[in-house]
């Protein structure tokens, strides 16, 4: 999976920040989306590669339950974890319990739960 997510950050586009992003979505029948960032020159109209692997994987039919876990992957030396508003689309579509794998372009890892870095989720709880 990591010479993949390497070879995905080729494809960043990420001309004002430089920082590139990577990410794919695994689901519990084996299937895999994959995604990276998306800069703009309008900064808010930026996409964040997590979001877009999650939504290609939404698009094609799969729902909360059916994701087995999350890569994602920067071109910074650092592990860098996903932002909050990924975090608010991962607690959205994936378990507590499913795991998260930040990765930095070294190839050194951290694994997480989703419920370890959405520890406070709003979901659909709160609209009733």
């Amino acid at each position: 999976m990591t010479d993949k997510l390497l070879n995905l950050l080729k494809l960043s586009y990420s001309p004002y920040s430089n920082f590139k992003v990577s990410s794919i979505v695994v689901t519990q029948d084996g299937n895999y989306f994959t995604g990276v960032n998306i800069e703009n020159a309008s900064y808010g109209a930026t996409t964040c590669a997590e979001k877009v692997a999650i939504l290609k994987a939404v698009s094609e039919g799969y729902r909360k339950g059916d994701f087995k876990c999350l890569y994602v992957m920067t071109s910074s030396k650092q592990i860098t974890p996903s932002c909050f508003l990924c975090r608010q689309m991962i607690s959205e579509f994936f378990e507590p319990d499913n795991e998260v794998i930040f990765m930095n372009k070294n190839k050194e890892e951290k694994r997480y739960l989703v419920k370890d870095i959405c520890p406070l989720p709003f979901d659909n709880n709160y609209l009733k």
